[in-house]
């Protein structure tokens, strides 16, 4: 080939290769901006959304452009989350021709939406994208398949199935009778329930939590929509405190060291079973509460959050305060002083060193919000309720959901 030829054939790979990324950051796009709440994602089936989805989803779209790019398959360590995800599925109940045809939908809803976005070129591109899709998927089912098969082998499926069934009695405070009466599956008398929420998990983040978890002797786990949802066993004789203790220190490698947390996890104690389904509705409001506000801590309590956890159990309550906020919406200077002075316990030297401002324009701001509002933020009772608002206003900005 010519000199010519040579650079006319890297100016097209070239451009193939910059419209080909350029496709990616489409799909990357569609996938961040996941919501239940568009109608571009009505069509997905509900078991094919869960807590994972977008992180699982991300690195499925990074592996499949990587492999158009350069026609070399993923290893099986670049894939691994994607097949150990899919085990984790068919564990917690779902049939495996459910988990691939789940995994063909959600490619079809990707490249019947980029079209949408692609430019002329991106869409001439995508004419050539059968091939290799249909090899990538051909790759992913099969090392999916392969690993179901395998662990299928390895584990005995009679208890998982016995195991599934307490932890949905238990959860619905029904005595899980029909699944007593096993040894190898003992069912404790007391627990501490564990609602795990995930904040931005990478590939993989809830699966390795969940294996820490199943780990624990005696602990339960189902999976929901927006997480997990954990029974750890209470010993005789034992309390909650050591049990959650414990839980800390197993997530303690790779999950309490990150800023902000991968996750929160929503704890209340059940002395009993019959107790149960009333911690479950506690601990699934305080790891929203962690959610929500972004919390450092990773293990969430009613009693770390009692004024929170009050304006959070009731809606109209909580809107009622958010209300309250309103006058500062188009305020976000005194909106900001508002939380700066609140986050530094009322003291207005303090606020005034973090917003390089002087003393005297801080007392003018919370003058002003006091005006706007009518509640007054250097009155100790009013400034509670102005507190409890800007709670309110933070969850649900949100999305709080109990």
């Amino acid at each position: 080939m010519t000199r010519a030829g040579t650079v006319a054939a890297f100016d097209r790979t070239t451009r193939r290769s910059g419209t080909i990324e350029r496709l990616l950051a489409d799909a990357l796009a569609l996938v961040d901006g996941f919501s239940t709440q568009s109608p571009v994602y009505d069509g997905l089936p509900s078991s094919l959304v869960d807590a994972d989805f977008v992180p699982a989803a991300e690195l499925n779209v990074r592996l499949f452009f990587q492999f158009w790019l350069d026609g070399n398959e993923p290893s099986e360590d670049d894939t691994r989350p994607l097949v150990e995800r899919a085990v984790s599925l068919v564990h917690d109940g779902m049939p495996l021709d459910e988990v691939l045809r789940n995994y063909r939908t959600a490619v079809d809803f990707l490249w019947s939406q980029l079209p949408t976005t692609a430019s002329p070129t991106g869409r001439a591109a995508l004419a050539e994208i059968g091939r290799p899709l249909s090899e990538y998927l051909s790759l992913m089912t099969a090392r999916i398949a392969v690993a179901c098969v395998e662990d299928a082998r390895r584990r005995p499926w009679d208890e998982l199935e016995r195991r599934r069934g307490i932890v949905d009695a238990l959860l619905a405070g029904r005595d899980p009778v029909d699944w007593m009466g096993d040894p190898a599956v003992p069912v404790a008398d007391a627990f501490v329930v564990t609602v795990i929420r995930p904040g931005d998990p990478g590939p993989g983040t809830l699966t390795d939590l969940r294996h820490r978890i199943h780990d624990l002797p005696g602990a339960f786990l189902r999976r929901d929509i927006s997480g997990w949802t954990a029974l750890i066993p209470i010993d005789p004789g034992g309390d909650s405190t050591a049990v959650i203790d414990q839980l800390s220190a197993r997530l303690a490698p790779g999950f309490a060291r990150e800023t902000p947390p991968l996750l929160w996890i929503g704890v209340s104690p059940a002395p009993t079973r019959a107790a149960i389904p009333a911690a479950l509705a506690e601990a699934r409001v305080v790891a929203e509460l962690g959610r929500c506000p972004t919390r450092s801590d990773i293990i969430c309590r009613r009693q770390d959050l009692r004024m929170e956890y009050a304006v959070a159990v009731d809606a109209s309550v909580r809107t009622e305060l958010a209300s309250v906020l309103e006058p500062l919406a188009d305020q976000p200077v005194l909106a900001e002083t508002l939380g700066v002075f609140f986050a530094n316990e009322c003291n207005q030297n303090a606020a005034a060193r973090l917003l390089f401002v002087h003393r005297n324009t801080i007392t003018y701001r919370l003058a002003r919000i006091a005006e706007l509002t009518g509640y007054d933020p250097q009155r100790p009772t009013e400034a509670m309720t102005l507190s409890a608002a800007r709670t309110a206003q933070l969850l649900e900005s949100k999305g709080f959901s109990a």
